[in-house]
């Protein structure tokens, strides 16, 4: 990877939607060479996907909560599959210390994250949870 591809992650980083002449305008490039250089950067894995980034609308209705998870080794994988089927969870993140997952949840009511705690802690193969509820954001980079 050279500046150039740096150059486009950060004006992919900043709108995923542009269109490929922008990207080439911002990048003080042919509309070819952006886009071989984008699809380069996808063939080699540098870019996985796109998604969706939620905004503040849809955010600030939310209740969000980090939740340490301690897992029998022996189940990890069916419990990993287990977790990947909950719609609240919205990143998962395997930790070192006491506990070996971290997943980040946001729930529409308090109701419907007690019950993904719930429904979380009675997992097969879930040993051990600790829930940090989100307060308030600070800042997001």
């Amino acid at each position: 990877m050279d500046d150039l591809d740096r150059k486009l992650l950060r004006a992919l980083s900043k709108n995923v939607r542009i269109s490929i002449s922008q990207l080439a305008r911002a990048l003080g490039v042919s509309r070819s060479t952006a886009q071989s250089r984008l699809k380069r950067l996808e063939t080699n894995g540098v870019i996985a996907g796109y998604r969706i980034e939620y905004g503040e609308k849809l955010n600030r209705n939310l209740i969000q909560a980090h939740v340490q998870i301690q897992v029998d080794q022996k189940l990890t994988g069916r419990t990993l599959s287990e977790i990947d089927k909950i719609g609240e969870v919205r990143a998962l993140y395997a930790v070192s210390g006491d506990y070996d997952l971290i997943a980040v949840l946001a729930a529409e009511s308090t109701e419907k994250l007690s019950a993904t705690l719930d429904g979380l802690a009675n997992l097969g193969g879930v040993e051990r949870t600790n829930s940090l509820v989100i307060l308030e954001t600070k800042f997001v980079r």
